[in-house]
């Protein structure tokens, strides 16, 4: 598949720079993979739409952007390695030095791509790592927390999960996993050609009575892909916990993901090439056009899609 098959045109203004008053007031746009058939509805109708295992990412963002002022820049922790070392991106690389400290942080080992090996003094005291396309305030921080977060560990927030609320959790039956967000979630394509992006891996784990209950269901609705790249591991044997270096693009054979919630993805993403794998590459071009036709918010804060 060539990288700019997976080019669109987004009008700067649906890029999402707040999220909704109220977590499930988003809109949703559904699509039936059986008929063809698309409707729009409010995200707090989902539980109305959809007959299912609904599967949760419960990852929590740690306050991972650590600004640095000598030079001016910045740390931003993507993954805990071990103890006090943690993997991160560091800017301006080139005027970074390994063995010197920046305030809380100490560069311990150029990893390259910008990535470093740092120590870190206590636990993450930065702030929360919005995306860079996100040039507002975050007013509350929670807001970038899905409200079933619990596992600490991501550099960013397994968006699709953003738009629930208690009550429409109460309202379906529910299973967690656990995948900590890391570069592969968010790293642009930089190649021709998709299926030569290399993929670092992010941990994840399962809970034995989890993944049966899942393994068992009569359907799943798989909320993120993040938690289809779980879910899909361990359909091919995977242990029930480690490091995933699933990518998934067009071809894919799904064995264990009926349904996917998600939200609308960047151009050249390793996102928007799964939900083309779920969704079928032309079908997913119509619903984007569709949403961008429809006035429909992008991105991280904005709406929902869900593929039935």
């Amino acid at each position: 598949m060539d990288a700019d098959e997976l080019d669109y045109e987004l009008p700067q203004e649906l890029i999402a720079q707040h999220p909704v008053e109220r977590r499930d007031e988003s809109r949703l746009l559904v699509y039936s993979r059986a008929t063809g058939a698309v409707a729009h509805h409010v995200f707090r109708e989902l539980p109305q739409l959809v007959d299912a295992l609904a599967v949760v990412n419960d990852t929590r963002v740690v306050p991972a952007r650590i600004a640095i002022d000598a030079p001016k820049g910045e740390v931003l922790l993507l993954e805990q390695l071990e103890g006090d070392e943690w993997e991160a991106l560091a800017r301006p690389s080139r005027r970074l030095h390994a063995g010197r400290r920046y305030g809380a942080v100490e560069l311990v080992e150029e990893l390259g791509e910008g990535r470093w090996r740092v120590r870190l003094d206590g636990e993450p005291a930065g702030v929360a790592p919005l995306p860079p396309y996100i040039t507002a305030p975050l007013e509350d921080p929670e807001r970038y927390q899905t409200v079933y977060a619990r596992a600490p560990g991501s550099a960013a927030a397994p968006t699709a999960g953003l738009h629930f609320t208690p009550e429409v959790l109460a309202q379906l039956e529910v299973e967690r996993v656990t995948l900590h967000v890391g570069l592969d979630t968010f790293r642009p394509l930089q190649v021709e050609r998709v299926e030569e992006h290399a993929i670092h891996g992010e941990r994840y784990s399962v809970e034995p009575g989890a993944w049966r209950r899942i393994r068992e269901a009569a359907r799943v609705l798989a909320v993120g892909t993040t938690t289809v790249r779980v879910l899909e591991t361990l359909a091919r044997d995977a242990p029930l916990s480690g490091r995933t270096e699933l990518f998934i693009t067009p071809g894919f054979e799904f064995r264990r993901v009926d349904c996917l919630l998600t939200n609308f993805h960047l151009p050249r993403s390793t996102l928007l090439a799964l939900v083309m794998a779920f969704a079928g590459v032309e079908e997913t071009r119509r619903l984007y056009a569709l949403a961008v036709e429809e006035r429909y918010r992008f991105y991280s804060f904005g709406d929902a899609m869900l593929i039935l």
